[in-house]
């Protein structure tokens, strides 16, 4: 029996609704300005991914590599729903 399809199809579960929050809190600590870590990692991901031997570990690594890149979209977007007041803004934060 092979489960490398049902171990990935899990791992991208919890890898996508981990990053909801994660943005959440990113836009809502730090606005926008640390898109730039979303890349760099992203891109390392991704790099490792193109390395690994391990199908399932290629697959999870080039998931979470790709959900840090789709992150860089989500964060401007969750600023301008922020700004459209479906969540909250935070007072503490200037710009």
């Amino acid at each position: 029996m092979n489960i490398t399809g049902i171990l990935i199809a899990i791992s991208t579960f919890l890898i996508i609704g981990v990053f909801h929050p994660i943005i959440i809190k990113t836009e809502y600590y730090t606005g926008t300005r640390l898109w730039w870590v979303f890349l760099i990692a992203g891109i390392i991901c991704c790099a490792i991914a193109l390395m690994v031997e391990d199908i399932a570990l290629s697959a999870i690594l080039g998931v979470l590599g790709a959900t840090c890149l789709w992150s860089i979209k989500e964060l401007f977007e969750q600023k301008e729903r922020v700004e459209k007041g479906w969540f909250p803004k935070n007072p503490k934060r200037k710009t």
